[in-house]
């Protein structure tokens, strides 16, 4: 099948200016395809992308929808087809953009899981409970724990993502300021404090790790700031893993990601009075919109506190 000239060029733009990962290129791919499907069936490219008018913008809309699409998945092509139609008017491929002005589906709001400050120390505490007596004087054993407890102790206390966790080196990390140097979505990068309990955490994880490489017989530069048993960096996955053995320790529900943690920093800190922009900032969201998820989680968790404590809550005399 050939290409169309247009959705190559317009991926070549996504890769080029935009540093688009090949996770968003393929979604974007997919999606113009779609609507070059529902508009054009049958026929190969090129698609004569000026002609298509609004009627059949919000029809593929709507087929989306009545697909059994969820309302998330149908907001991202309508996403998709807006940036490319934005694309095409700028490179004077179109006049106009029939996907302008077309409404967002409805969404259900999702609240994130949020653990409460009780149990995030109990999740805190968790993987120096998991070393056995005989593990003691063992190197990755003794190195395990307090690697697992510095990760814990970052997510929570900076609110970073695991992806951007695993993507630190100790040249991002400055230990006296209390400062790290993440690099977020979009290669874009932000400054994030870390706390104290965190910094001594992390200082006994870079201790424990070096006795354990001499175990190994490594010598040189640590390839990564977290390590597994075989040396080499800890991946995403087996952080989820190792959250998994920590809520069990903790007893808290094993469903639970690592995202909770940084669900659980924003709320926090919007219960102890930060002003939303600055949680923007420190989660590195692009929009406020996205953030304000996080007013209803503390609106919520404040009408449970008064439906518990307030005498007239449930309608008392």
């Amino acid at each position: 099948m050939e290409p169309d000239p247009d959705l190559s060029a317009f991926l070549d733009y996504l890769t080029g200016e935009k540093d688009a990962s090949p996770h968003t290129l393929d979604h974007y791919s997919r999606d113009i395809l779609q609507f070059a499907g529902f508009c054009w069936p049958d026929q190969p490219a090129p698609y004569d992308w000026a002609s298509i008018k609004k009627l059949q913008a919000r029809g593929f809309l709507v087929e989306v929808q009545t697909s059994g699409a969820q309302p998330a998945t149908t907001s991202r092509k309508l996403s998709s087809l807006r940036s490319f139609y934005r694309f095409l008017i700028r490179e004077g491929r179109a006049n106009l953009n029939p996907f302008s002005g077309l409404p967002q589906p409805k969404r259900a709001r999702n609240l994130p899981p949020v653990l409460s400050p009780d149990e995030v120390i109990r999740l805190l505490e968790a993987p120096g409970r998991l070393l056995t007596p005989s593990d003691h004087g063992k190197a990755f054993p003794e190195y395990q724990a307090a690697r697992d407890t510095a990760i814990l102790e970052i997510l929570y206390s900076s609110g970073i993502r695991i992806s951007e966790l695993t993507g630190l080196t100790e040249s991002r990390i400055d230990r006296i300021s209390g400062v790290l140097r993440v690099l977020g979505k979009g290669k874009k990068e932000r400054l994030c404090p870390l706390g104290d309990p965190a910094i001594r955490a992390l200082d006994d994880a870079l201790d424990a790790r070096e006795v354990f490489r001499m175990s190994l017989g490594a010598t040189g530069t640590a390839p990564a700031l977290f390590l597994n048993k075989n040396g080499t960096a800890l991946t995403n996955r087996s952080i989820q893993r190792m959250m998994k053995r920590a809520l069990q320790e903790a007893g808290l529900p094993h469903d639970l990601s690592p995202h909770a943690l940084r669900h659980s920093f924003a709320t926090h800190l919007l219960d102890a009075g930060a002003d939303l922009r600055s949680v923007q900032e420190l989660l590195g969201h692009s929009s406020l919109s996205t953030t304000q998820i996080y007013t209803h989680v503390s609106i919520d968790r404040m009408k449970d506190v008064y439906r518990k404590a307030h005498p007239r809550a449930r309608g008392g005399a």
